[in-house]
């Protein structure tokens, strides 16, 4: 199973196929063996143009950020769909896409099938945090808009799991997301879902406010997916703005740009550790199956530490934790 590849949906994302077959290339010389799906004609052309050599399987047919994700039903030949049924046939370890995520959510659900005792799959995304393994665990971040207070219980569940066997982290507090500390705080859907979430993590520790996300209270924060989509947006842009505003203070005036030179170093590791494709992609939780969903934009280094992250978390002991 371990020299089983990771399917790459090499035609998913804005800069695809380029981008995707030189992320892929990138795992391989890093080990991980990747099989590409999609165009054949295309993606023998572009592993030619980079110099490279990857297996592939033809998908005629590609899905469009423009389209439904019910087209995963028509479009039995999309790439995406040919991308998981080959993790479904134990031919692949796992599933990567940079493409449509909702078609990578529908295809997983119709092909993959849920765990048992999962009703809402997640999405879980890692944010740099003040906590032992340096991140925190988001969940959901999009996948499901509305919410039942037992699917918030659920993802307390997964995102520990997670933690643990992807992170490393021992017995993971686990937070629940309102605007106070207080077990009285909040809308009628955390209310009810606060003694769920408490009864289903061993390592409950109350309610975390969005101040307190990165801050190590908690080394999971369980929300719905509405929310959770727009605390990574606004993550993600603020990182983007801070550090503009950082670029132009320190070429204001020739004291600061000699300044920015004794910073340089620093601020390129601080900047490493903000950018979202250091993670690559992030995780959908509660399929029979390793299936990581990237950005439309992502670049060829975002899909290799997505390939390499997948692999990861489908030879690791996730599922059986879960009771899959």
């Amino acid at each position: 199973m371990s020299d089983l590849p990771v399917a790459l949906d090499a035609m998913g994302g804005d800069h695809a196929p380029k981008e995707t077959v030189a992320g892929a290339l990138l795992a391989a010389r890093e080990g991980v063996p990747v099989v590409l799906v999609g165009d054949p004609e295309r993606l023998a052309a572009e592993l030619k143009a980079q110099g490279g050599e990857l297996p592939i399987v033809p998908a005629k047919e590609v899905i469009g950020m423009h389209e439904s994700a019910t087209e995963v039903r028509r479009k039995r030949d999309a790439s995406i769909n040919v991308t998981v049924r080959l993790v479904k046939e134990g031919k692949a370890l796992a599933a990567v896409s940079m493409g449509h995520s909702g078609a990578t959510m529908a295809a997983a659900l119709f092909i993959l099938g849920r765990v048992k005792g999962i009703e809402r799959p997640a999405i879980l995304a890692e944010l740099p945090a003040d906590t032992p393994s340096g991140k925190v665990h988001l969940i959901d971040a999009g996948a499901n808009a509305d919410v039942r207070p037992a699917h918030l219980a659920a993802f307390a569940r997964m995102g520990a799991a997670y933690a643990e066997q992807m992170s490393g982290v021992e017995n993971p507090r686990v937070g629940l997301l309102s605007i106070g500390e207080e077990a009285s705080k909040g809308n009628q859907l955390v209310l009810a879902a606060y003694p769920l979430v408490e009864k289903a993590a061993e390592n409950f520790v109350g309610n975390v406010e969005g101040r307190d996300i990165m801050s190590g209270k908690a080394d999971v924060v369980v929300t719905d997916g509405f929310t959770g989509n727009v605390v990574l947006k606004l993550a993600e842009g603020e990182a983007k703005t801070i550090f503009r505003w950082i670029k132009e203070a320190l070429a204001r005036d020739l004291k600061a740009k000699l300044g920015a030179l004794l910073v340089k170093d620093a601020l390129k590791g601080l900047a490493a550790r903000m950018d979202p494709a250091e993670y690559g992609a992030m995780p959908l939780l509660g399929v029979q199956g390793a299936v990581f969903i990237g950005h439309g934009a992502s670049d060829r280094r975002a899909v290799k530490n997505a390939v390499l992250r997948a692999r990861k978390l489908a030879r690791s002991d996730f599922l059986h934790a879960l009771g899959a």
